[in-house]
């Protein structure tokens, strides 16, 4: 029988409306693997950031039964680097060695309560530097969309939430039900670049072209060679003025992003088929199998072989 792992998302005051129905509608469109559940850290009704309240049905004695917690957002106004007494008396009722998941500020609620102390974690990049001063114990990265220090899980802002979530479906059952789950809520199922392409940046000339119709033509072609001046010459720009648009759109260079593409999809090949690591290094781009397994090993810090026994292997 097929194991269903209990999620409990806890809603507190000023929570934010989008990012509280991330968990229910990215786990529930998981085959039924996942129950989702919302609770209050007192049981009674949570004002949102919006223009209402929500009902809550159930107190903190949920979070006692959970399996994965996920703390979402709350509005600026709410950060502290204190928690308030009934949060962390809810906080307290999850058991040890829980996978605990926050949403953007969502981390500010998990370094108050101590739970980020000496972690890597990550957050909303417009709010780092306040993160740091509050929480100077806390190792923050936030150039990335989420972290994994298992069993805590940080993520950034907004939508990162639904990256985090998948990721979690990914770890938890592989990339095929993840995919599934991806294409259902018609959503990536894996995001690349981090938040730097999110960053404020000057406004590009007026009728700048993209590089967004290149990136596409280029991920049709990762088995090829490709190399900068085939991006800049597809793009009818120059290989100066090419890399800098790249830049400021997605946030690395060029060349990063194309080997984050082809690790991705050695990753995906290595969890849904049986191909062997010099095929699927050819597949992606890679002139070697030992140019996969160098590159894999940077990016995750493991072998193919690892990764596949890893990932083709539920919990």
């Amino acid at each position: 029988m097929q194991r269903v792992e209990r999620v409990v998302v806890l809603a507190l005051d000023g929570v934010y409306p989008f990012e509280l129905g991330i968990p229910s509608r990215i786990f529930g469109a998981a085959d039924g693997r996942y129950d989702v559940r919302t609770c209050s850290a007192d049981g009674g009704p949570v004002r949102t950031n919006a223009d209402f309240s929500i009902t809550v049905e159930r107190g903190p004695d949920a979070l006692a039964a959970a399996d994965t917690v996920v703390i979402p957002p709350v509005g600026q106004e709410f950060l502290t680097d204190q928690v308030p007494d009934e949060v962390r008396a809810a906080l307290a009722r999850i058991r040890p060695g829980t996978r605990i998941v926050s949403i953007c500020t969502g981390a500010f609620v998990l370094a108050a309560a101590g739970l980020l102390d000496g972690r890597r974690a990550t957050t909303h990049w417009h709010l780092a530097d306040l993160f740091r001063r509050m929480f100077p114990h806390v190792e923050l990265d936030p150039d990335v969309l989420f972290v994994d220090d298992d069993p805590v899980l940080t993520s950034a802002g907004a939508a990162s939430g639904v990256d985090v979530c998948l990721h979690l479906v990914r770890k938890d059952h592989g990339s095929r039900l993840a995919n599934a789950v991806a294409r259902r809520c018609v959503v990536p199922p894996f995001r690349e670049g981090g938040q730097a392409q999110y960053i404020e940046r000057p406004v590009p000339d007026t009728g700048a072209t993209s590089t967004a119709t290149t990136r596409v033509w280029a991920l049709e072609r990762l088995g090829e060679p490709l190399t900068l001046s085939d991006l800049a010459g597809h793009a009818r720009m120059s290989l100066r003025t090419f890399a800098r648009r790249f830049h400021d759109e997605v946030g690395v260079s060029p060349g990063r992003w194309l080997i984050q593409q082809r690790v991705a999809r050695a990753r995906n090949l290595l969890e849904s088929s049986d191909l062997p690591v010099d095929s699927i290094a050819g597949q992606v781009g890679f002139a070697t199998g030992a140019s996969l397994r160098q590159h894999l090993h940077a990016a995750i810090g493991v072998s193919p072989q690892a990764y596949r026994r890893t990932f083709r292997t539920t919990r």
